[in-house]
């Protein structure tokens, strides 16, 4: 996939790839920085800026891949509700009565018996 396809189609993830360069960029500018300054006091500068720049950025870029990844298996979950709820329709229409009449949805764990309640 080229470059500009894959920025079009995916531009969370490219903002993350981005963001992980130039927080890899600004440790390494950092690091040379810091190992050029003999005193403390001229270091501080470089710790403060890049270093924590850097962080930021990694810590941004890996915020933009998960919420990518999250987005991709909220997908992937809406594409399997709608089928389940498409065979679900299908099978009302074919046996009116035989399914409930509410909907997934609606349903929550107290509908459900357990083997516990059952046996009491």
């Amino acid at each position: 996939m080229d470059p500009v396809t894959f920025v079009r189609s995916q531009p969370d993830r490219a903002a993350a790839v981005l963001a992980a360069v130039v927080g890899v960029v600004l440790l390494v500018v950092g690091w040379f920085g810091v190992s050029d300054q003999g005193i403390v006091a001229g270091q501080i500068p470089y710790l403060i800026s890049c270093g924590l720049g850097g962080l930021f950025a990694l810590a941004t870029a890996t915020t933009l891949w998960l919420s990518a990844d999250l987005r991709d298996e909220w997908r992937k979950m809406d594409a399997v509700e709608a089928a389940v709820l498409e065979q679900n329709e299908i099978l009302r229409n074919l046996a009116p009565g035989a399914l409930p009449a509410t909907a997934p949805a609606e349903r929550n764990a107290h509908d459900i018996p357990s083997p516990a309640r059952e046996h009491a």
